[in-house]
């Protein structure tokens, strides 16, 4: 039996470019995994070994590995920091017990710093920060503590102080022992010593230990008490204090240093150890039943419980199908046989290994606490629970967000179009966030996806990967429909054709809903005059009209349908002449509650340095945008904006030239907002002339 207090499941988070796969590669070096450091900016790096990833030096997929330090075992997985692939960072918390998250010196906390912090408050898991990149002009380490304070919400535990800064940073002081350790210029990480702090950081380093003290012994009243009447708490009990406080969330030990540079990565990997929770001391994972309500039971983490796992994550490579799975309890060995409570199928256990990042290590088995993957296993997907067949229950499923932008893509010849369903077979496997549906009218198949970089690698992944070669259609945004006024109105459907008919009659209301409320359906009949059996039918009528507006054919938005009253025939009336009726009813009211088309809103952040300012808010009006504030920085100046998606396609190319190539910008989803007159006149006109065209 393996001990778990031993174990930490981690995770690397962090806005793109703050340096969270270089934190990782130092961490392999450091507990000897790696010997020989990748570099991110050479293509190199040990999690990033997609060819997309190597070339754009960006982490798409997220990686796991293992390494050992302190005695203790840590499973960590390196997460994206783009916005187009927060799904692999909300996945990847799911399944974690800690994170680390990463913040860059001079950017501080960027847009995506706060998606993410938000997605690990939703999912309570306990981190520490480690301010990176201190070597870097413009870094300011107490700056970016103040943001983590103001942006986040967040409480951030000063651990450590920074010793010089930028050119000059040279190591930290650790605030627990009031020892300073100092790294060499060799870039080598075991090449520090540990010494006496420079005297004339004496009052800082007393004036940020109080701070620590202070916040640490709020945990524990007893020693509270001490402290007030003048004793000192020893560093072992600040260090108890500091762990029942970070897994309670209530503050997050911070760290700094430079990964680049090998400076600070010891403390941080101590920190892991110290306060990270174990998988035992973490909130047991909720079970649900087949709707996805939580039963009462949860899934204690104890190896000689019965099985549940979560798979987390499909990967496709040379060898076949990867499931990476988290045990929360019992035990998982090779040959055994689990049950997808999501399918109701067993499926036999082949192959057990243990990831580091593309390599692979075979094992036996595995127990509660454990992040594997399992290859060859054919029915599961992302979010699927595997239970002992003789104890079932299903954990808390994932819930992935919609696509808002898509394109048409076709295979260049015959030959191509079988290798592309397969392809594309697999990739949605992988990816929740990406999903296809085939055109019924034009055969088309379109591929649907959170951003444009997302699916521009996803075509780049068809090409290279799977050898498809395909045309791309221009993007096509995901508008919605809805409506703007009341109506009351009635129908009845009637047909009579020999032997017994068809009859059902309905008076409703149609009226607007409240923003993000989708289909509300209610029954006002009284006295029967349409029986309580058939009310299903109309709901189910309307429910699958909404799919298709009546505007240019585009699902329909937040409305509330009452029926009111109504007529039945004893012999002629039936459940399907309610559902047609419905139905009927929907294409006969809808055009008449004044239709509107609705247009996703994204929520954009841009950085700019300061002389182009005018420029980027001059192109953002252009563009339809709302500017909602500006944030000047050390470096430059963050927009922030909400602007139609319609209006950004082809934006980051725009936004290279006005900035000469210094600017950056992320955006997110954010909400549905109705669409000015003219512009709606123009997707209408498109849709209607590619409908034509088919």
């Amino acid at each position: 039996m393996t001990d778990l207090s031993k174990y930490r499941n981690i995770g690397i988070f962090a806005h793109v470019d703050a340096g969270k796969t270089t934190t990782t590669e130092r961490i392999l070096k450091l507990t000897g995994k790696i010997h020989k450091t990748g570099e991110v900016h050479d293509g190199e790096a040990t999690t990033d070994f997609m060819e997309q990833e190597a070339e754009r030096g960006i982490t798409i997929q997220s990686a796991a590995t293992s390494c050992n330090w302190n005695g203790h075992r840590m499973n960590i997985i390196d997460t994206p920091g783009h916005v187009d692939f927060t799904i692999e960072v909300y996945r990847s918390l799911k399944v974690l017990d800690g994170g680390v998250g990463v913040f860059c010196g001079s950017g501080g906390v960027e847009p995506q710093s706060e998606t993410n912090w938000r997605y690990a408050n939703e999912s309570e898991v306990a981190r520490v920060i480690f301010v990176n990149k201190l070597d870097r002009m413009g870094a300011d380490f107490y700056r970016v503590v103040k943001q983590v304070e103001d942006v986040l919400g967040a409480k951030p535990l000063v651990m450590v102080l920074p010793i010089g800064i930028e050119d000059q940073f040279s190591g930290v002081v650790d605030l627990l022992s009031r020892k300073a350790y100092v790294w060499d210029d060799s870039g080598l990480p075991e090449n520090y010593k540990i010494e006496e702090p420079p005297a004339d950081m004496a009052d800082k380093i007393e004036e940020w230990r109080e701070k620590l003290v202070e916040t640490a012994v709020e945990q524990d009243d007893d020693l509270m008490e001490k402290y007030l009447e003048g004793e000192e708490p020893s560093v072992e009990e600040l260090k108890k204090c500091i762990r029942k406080g970070t897994i309670a969330l209530d503050f997050f030990p911070t760290y700094c240093g430079s990964a680049f540079k090998n400076k600070g990565i010891q403390l941080v990997l101590d920190a892991v150890v110290d306060f990270l929770p174990d998988p035992t001391e973490v909130k047991p994972q909720p079970e649900t039943d087949e709707e996805g309500n939580e039963t009462g039971n949860f899934a204690i983490v104890d190896a000689n419980k019965p099985l549940r796992a979560l798979a987390f994550k499909i990967m496709d490579d040379r060898f076949g199908a990867l499931t990476f799975i988290r045990i929360y309890s019992g035990k998982l060995n090779k040959g055994d046989t689990v049950l997808n409570t999501f399918t109701g199928k067993t499926e036999r256990i082949g192959r057990i290994v243990e990831m580091h990042a593309n390599d692979r290590i075979e094992l036996g088995g595995a127990q509660a606490g454990d992040i594997v993957a399992v290859i060859g296993m054919k029915n599961v997907q992302t979010g699927h629970t595997l239970c002992d067949p003789k104890n079932p229950a299903t954990l808390e499923p994932m819930v992935f967000p919609d696509p808002v932008i898509s394109i048409a893509v076709a295979p260049k010849d015959k030959g191509a179009s079988e290798k592309l369903g397969i392809a594309i077979g697999k990739m949605v496997q992988e990816d929740p966030s990406f999903r296809v549906e085939t055109d019924e009218d034009s055969g088309e198949t379109i591929l649907k996806g959170m951003g444009e970089l997302h699916l521009d690698i996803k075509i780049d992944i068809l090409k290279r990967t799977h050898g498809v070669e395909v045309e791309v259609g221009k993007p096509q945004v995901a508008y919605r429909e809805t409506i703007t006024q009341r109506i009351e109105d009635s129908y009845t459907h009637k047909k009579q054709s020999g032997g017994s008919g068809q009859y059902a009659k309905i008076d409703y209301v149609i009226e607007p809903g409240e923003a993000g409320s989708g289909y509300v359906f209610e029954s006002a009949v009284t006295g029967g005059n349409v029986p309580r059996e058939f009310w299903p039918a109309v709901e189910k009528g309307f429910r699958l009209s909404m799919d298709r507006g009546v505007l240019a054919g585009f699902p329909c938005l937040d409305f509330k349908v009452t029926l009111m009253d109504g007529a039945y025939h004893a012999v002629d009336s039936s459940a399907i002449a309610y559902e047609i009726a419905a139905k009927a009813a929907y294409r006969q009211s809808m055009p008449k509650a004044g239709p509107q088309l609705m247009e996703p809103i994204m929520k954009v952040d841009v950085f700019t340095p300061e002389d182009h300012v005018g420029d980027v808010i001059g192109d953002l009006n252009r563009r339809r945008g709302m500017i909602q504030g500006q944030d000047a920085g050390a470096t430059g100046v963050r927009i922030k904006a909400e602007c139609p998606l319609s209006e950004m396609f082809g934006y980051i190319g725009d936004l290279r030239t006005m900035t000469s190539g210094r600017g950056q910008f992320s955006m997110e989803f954010l909400r549905y907002s109705p669409c000015p007159k003219n512009v709606a006149e123009e997707v209408i006109k498109e849709t209607k002339e590619r409908e034509a065209r088919k």
